[in-house]
């Protein structure tokens, strides 16, 4: 399992966003996830994501806002899980709990934990980190092609709703990297999972 930890950056001179946050992670994730997130303490809340390729979705999508510091700790959850996330207990939690201070001191304010295995962790640490730089290079023409590609519409279509020519979103698409972005999620994802699979025993009471 994954256990994403969020803490909301400077919540002191902001307003609390956690709610907001939490209602668009349950509209475009929820039929994924095994509970609902919560809020665990003040400007914080949590979720369980089953698998890698959710986890990397969600860190991406709370990463854009430059709102949240991002925690995500890899392995196992104590079973049966409570209805309530924060009654969970199991190395993942911990693994995010860790995480999440740590992401705290980064400049792309995202970690990645797992109890007993911190090489591994590191590793993918460094490919997500990757990743969030090229993202925080894209300009604003790239991410509105981004978010018109993501709801399913086509780059033709996007191009029709854009006013632009098929070529001119083409170059846009490759300016902004959105191919290898998505080839790179996709494969994170699957390294996620394959690392969940050495770390994740079973815990039961």
């Amino acid at each position: 399992m994954f256990v994403i930890t969020t803490d909301q950056i400077d919540s002191q001179h902001s307003d609390d966003a956690v709610s907001t946050a939490v209602t668009e992670i349950e509209r475009r994730w929820g039929d994924r996830l095994p509970r609902r997130p919560e809020r665990t303490a003040g400007d914080e809340f949590q979720l369980i994501a089953p698998d890698g390729d959710s986890a990397m979705r969600i860190m991406l999508h709370l990463n854009r806002s430059g709102t949240w510091s991002i925690g995500t700790g890899v392995g196992s959850v104590r079973t049966p899980m409570p209805d309530s996330i924060r009654a969970g207990a199991g190395d993942a939690f911990v693994g995010a709990r860790s995480a999440v201070e740590r992401a705290k001191k980064k400049s792309s304010h995202c970690a990645i934990d797992a109890p007993g295995h911190d090489e591994r962790a590191a590793h993918i640490e460094s490919l997500v980190d990757l990743l969030l730089a090229t993202r925080s290079r894209r300009s604003a023409e790239g991410w509105e092609l981004f978010d018109l590609l993501e709801t399913g519409m086509t780059q033709g279509a996007a191009a029709s709703s854009l006013g632009i020519s098929p070529q001119a979103v083409s170059l846009r698409a490759q300016a902004a990297d959105l191919k290898l972005e998505a080839a790179v999620t996709v494969a994170i994802g699957s390294l996620l999972d394959e690392f969940n699979d050495t770390t994740d025993g079973s815990e039961t009471e």
